[in-house]
């Protein structure tokens, strides 16, 4: 497996990440590195805040919208008309956000997949953090799933903090500051990290 040395890493850590890693199993971490970095940002403004059969459905309507394409073009997104992005699904708010993304890819500030592989993560993040509605949780998981990096951590996520205080038998949740400083130890393999953490089981 290819994350076998990452979960071997984690369960020598101490024996709550090795029980851990024993319950779960091998990491089965899916990235879409197919997938250019303005499909995957798009993607995943549709599923923010939503349960995953939510967002398939709101994508689904998206792709019905542009058929025999695997993916609507930015320019075809910038043109398209906002009545119907919302019949899709997409609050308002979700059609700014996506139309925005569509036109900083043509204005060249969301990068294609070469350039994003080449920059590293802070830039990438600082690059596009000030987009409406990029916030730093949506560009991690853009370096988790479509770059492939494996050392993210996504402190802000709830699921990872939480999953965490499961894990550790804490009284209260860790803050986005304090998961940072608790996520050093599981360098440099924070990504197989925060997939385990999301599978912290709940019992």
């Amino acid at each position: 497996m290819p994350y076998d040395h990452a979960s071997q890493f984690l369960a020598a850590l101490d024996a709550d990440w090795a029980r851990l890693v024993v319950t779960v199993g091998p990491c089965l971490h899916e990235p879409k590195p197919t997938r250019d970095p303005y499909e995957a940002l798009v993607r995943a403004i549709a599923y923010q805040q939503l349960h995953v059969r939510a967002g398939d459905a709101i994508v689904g309507r998206l792709l019905a919208l542009f058929p025999g394409q695997s993916f609507p073009s930015a320019e075809q997104l910038v043109a398209s008309d906002v009545a119907l992005l919302r019949g899709c699904g997409f609050s308002a708010s979700k059609v700014a956000t996506i139309q925005g993304i569509a036109q900083a890819t043509l204005d060249g500030v969301v990068p294609d997949y070469a350039t994003a592989l080449a920059l590293d993560d802070e830039t990438l993040i600082e690059r596009l953090t000030p987009l409406r509605g990029i916030g730093r949780w949506t560009v991690e998981m853009l370096l988790i799933y479509t770059l492939e990096r494996p050392d993210i951590l996504p402190a802000d996520d709830f699921g990872v903090r939480d999953g965490y205080r499961r894990l550790k038998g804490l009284a209260t949740t860790p803050s986005r500051k304090q998961m940072i400083d608790l996520g050093q130890p599981l360098r440099p393999y924070r990504t197989v990290a925060s997939w385990y953490l999301w599978r912290v089981p709940k019992a």
